[in-house]
């Protein structure tokens, strides 16, 4: 059976399951420069998305569209969108479940809109099912066939706390842990420069795009500052007197510490209550995961295995982006092991959808995926004047080693999510003091941005701490003792990296750049940073890379595109 899984509002896309295998999961964003955080913005694009690789629509037999936020206490939503170039609008579920009155996997069926001759209307679940589901069935957890909790903390719902039964394919609410959305790191960060808005934004969609990009720079820009844990009760007592829990409490706590900061928290500056405040959260969504966890978890049968007395944890949504508390909630010891996808937030809501209907349908849980299934790279036509020659990837790391030039590297399918993994990365030595400051410059990002390693699994406990497997990088690591002088291009303002490990092993391209690059050069650590247009999703083609020009090289496929003005 296929399934086809839609995404309308931001971040939208397309991801088609087939049985229990993910087929491809196409973000809008990633085509044709797109803007990052896309909307659909046309129906009429799933055709053409499906059609693009090589499927009918009407080879598929469900579509399943993801659920948003309802307005007031209107029962489902209304999705303004576009069917054909003209406006129109799509009835879909609503944003969360409400414990008592509908389960998880409620499924909402529609006929606003066949987007297929002879397959009448669409199905739809909850937003934040789509986040809970994509987690758990991607998981280690689900292809053993083993429970978990599952934590859900995105956008405006504020964390809440599920309970994943593997051979009933359920999930049951377990708490709601405290006051604060998804958005409150944002919600905050904005009251404070250099996040404090300047102009106005504009469109709904507009202000959508700038909020959503504030979270990943204020999680850098916190490095400027330091953590004040004193300043934790005073936060306390402000969110004991919220009246209730609102999207709303997060702008109000941030306003209230702004205008009042010499009175409750005098001395910090910006950046000082920017990192207090990311520390803060992370520590309270501990204390309350702890307390719920001894008081409220429900009691599991004897047919679950005795390993379970400390649970698995799957973390899904937006703020699972955080690799601060992710790694504390790793650090923390309150569970035997934590998954989270590398498409948390709503790049992964297309397939978290599809896989929703996939375990209504009765198929396994467990997702059959690959993270390198998005769009294929293509060449497209050049500017005059690049050249072009046959290079391998054992080349392509002699001229990374000789040269210490930075690299545009386009290969295979694109990678789901918002973090570049080798295929649509730019890639380049580490061993420069200057390449941090070099690459922030030509991506024309604040200089107090971080750059991300990429290194060997076999060697990344000798460079990094902890240097556990990351391959996605979602958790925090630091340098161990000397190798901050030796790789210093990679090394955050607080001596942090997000690193992302790779197996020598692995059948990709960047593995075996990798792997010959530590073979020449000993080290065994690049940098790793997107390929794209400043604002814009990862590069579609060559072409666009090369019309960029950021760069003086381009790799693509055992291809090496040289800028006409190199030497």
């Amino acid at each position: 059976m296929l399934i086809c899984g839609i995404k309308v509002t931001h971040d939208g896309g397309v991801a088609v399951i087939d049985g229990n295998r993910l087929l491809f999961s196409i973000e809008v964003e990633k085509l044709g420069n797109g803007r990052r955080y896309d909307y659909l913005g046309d129906l009429a694009r799933v055709a053409e998305i499906l059609t693009a690789e090589g499927l009918d629509v009407r080879d598929v037999d469900r579509f399943v569209v993801d659920g948003w936020l309802e307005e007031g206490a209107a029962e489902n939503t209304l999705v303004r969108t576009r069917r054909d170039g003209r406006p129109t609008t799509l009835t879909v579920a609503p944003y969360q479940d409400r414990p008592g009155t509908r389960d998880p996997l409620w499924r909402y069926a529609f006929a606003d809109h066949d987007f297929a001759p002879g397959n009448r209307g669409y199905a739809s679940y909850h937003h934040v099912s789509n986040h809970l589901f994509g987690a758990y069935c991607t998981s280690p957890f689900a292809a053993r066939g083993q429970d978990a909790l599952a934590l859900v903390w995105d956008g405006v719902t504020v964390p809440r706390l599920y309970d994943v039964d593997a051979v009933g394919r359920t999930a049951t609410p377990v708490a709601e842990l405290m006051p604060f959305t998804g958005n409150s790191f944002a919600d905050f960060s904005v009251q404070f420069d250099p996040f404090r808005p300047r102009t106005e934004a504009g469109s709904e969609e507009e202000s959508t795009r700038r909020h959503l990009s504030v979270a990943g720079k204020a999680m850098a820009y916190a490095a400027l500052g330091r953590i004040e844990e004193s300043a934790y009760p005073v936060f306390d007592e402000l969110i004991a007197a919220f009246p209730t829990v609102s999207p709303d409490n997060a702008a109000y706590f941030g306003k209230k510490v702004a205008a009042n900061r010499d009175e409750l928290l005098p001395g910090l500056t910006d950046a000082d209550l920017i990192a207090t405040f990311q520390g803060y959260l992370g520590d309270l969504l501990l204390r309350r995961l702890s307390a719920t966890l001894r008081r409220r978890l429900p009691a599991r049968g004897q047919q679950r295995e005795a390993s379970s007395r400390r649970p698995r944890l799957v973390f899904g949504g937006g703020c699972a982006l955080n690799i601060k508390w992710n790694s504390m909630l790793r650090a923390s010891g309150l569970f035997e092991d934590i998954w989270i996808a590398p498409f948390p937030n709503d790049s992964g809501a297309a397939i978290g959808t599809a896989a929703c209907e996939m375990i209504r349908a009765g198929g396994h849980p467990a997702l059959e995926w690959d993270v390198h299934s998005g769009p294929r790279i293509t060449t497209g036509t050049l500017p005059a004047g690049w050249r072009e020659r046959p290079c391998d990837e054992r080349q392509l790391a002699g001229l990374l080693h000789t040269e210490g030039e930075p690299v545009v590297v386009l290969s295979g399918r694109a990678e789901l999510g918002p973090r570049a993994l080798g295929n649509r990365s730019i890639l380049a030595p580490a061993t420069d003091p200057g390449m941090k400051d070099r690459l922030n410059h030509l991506k024309n990002r604040a200089g107090y941005r971080p750059v991300a390693p990429i290194c060997l699994t076999t060697r990344a406990q000798e460079v990094f701490s902890p240097g556990t497997r990351d391959p996605y990088m979602l958790f925090e690591h630091r340098l161990r003792p000397g190798w901050a002088d030796r790789v210093p291009a990679v090394v955050h303002l607080d001596g942090t990296a997000r690193l992302q490990t790779i197996d020598p092993s692995q059948n990709t391209a960047t593995a075996r750049i990798l792997t010959a690059y530590e073979q020449l050069s000993g080290v065994p650590v690049l940098c790793n940073t997107s390929a794209n247009h400043e604002g814009r999703g990862f590069f579609p083609d060559v072409a666009s890379a090369a019309a960029w020009g950021g760069t003086r090289y381009i790799w693509s496929e055992g291809t090496l595109y040289t800028h006409p003005s190199a030497t």
